[in-house]
């Protein structure tokens, strides 16, 4: 008896293994089988030069389209910005037209020249103010040394002192920047 189980014991391992070897021999068949069965396309080297041809030509039309799209639109802001750019800056303006339409009225009638002269200052003073929010700035030209970035020279006058050689004797018209940046050169008489 125990013989027999120790022949049985050895005989079921070998039947598994030719089971297992069987079961592997059958996928690896079918595998092969289905590699065989389904034929590959190959596409020749013209063929996907083609391809790759109409991909880019595709991509370089799309990306032409969007800059002419992207061209339009700017060009579009550019011509709205130039329309409304000084909008604010006159709405702001308005009240100050105001002042000098009531001024102008009331010059007709009026006898006392101070009281016309104060509501002139009174109108300056605001639109000053309006401007210099808007960030205007007058240049401040008297005495200084004359620079051709800020100063227009009108002439040239013998300077009273030798310490004004060089610089602003007199400004004629007075020079503006915008946000620092010079909108008006200042018109001025230099020493030499």
């Amino acid at each position: 008896m125990f013989s027999k189980k120790k022949t049985n014991d050895t005989e079921n391992p070998i039947t598994e293994n030719t089971a297992e070897e069987q079961l592997n021999k059958e996928l690896t068949d079918d595998a092969n089988a289905d590699t065989i069965t389904e034929p590959v396309e190959e596409i020749s080297a013209e063929e996907q030069l083609k391809l790759d041809n109409a991909a880019l030509n595709d991509k370089y039309l799309r990306l032409f389209a969007e800059f002419d799209n992207f061209k339009r639109r700017t060009q579009k802001e550019r011509v709205e910005l130039l329309q409304t750019a000084g909008k604010d800056v006159i709405i702001s303006m308005l009240p100050v037209l105001d002042d000098f339409d009531r001024a102008n009225k009331a010059t007709e009638n009026a006898t006392d020249v101070a009281a016309i002269r104060e509501g002139i200052q009174l109108v300056h003073t605001k639109l000053k103010s309006i401007l210099s929010q808007k960030g205007l700035k007058e240049m401040e030209c008297a005495n200084t040394v004359f620079d051709t970035d800020l100063h227009e020279a009108i002439t040239k006058v013998p300077a009273p002192t030798e310490e004004l050689k060089g610089k602003v004797i007199d400004e004629l018209e007075k020079g503006y920047t915008l946000n620092d940046k010079v909108i008006r050169f200042a018109k001025v008489v230099v020493g030499s």
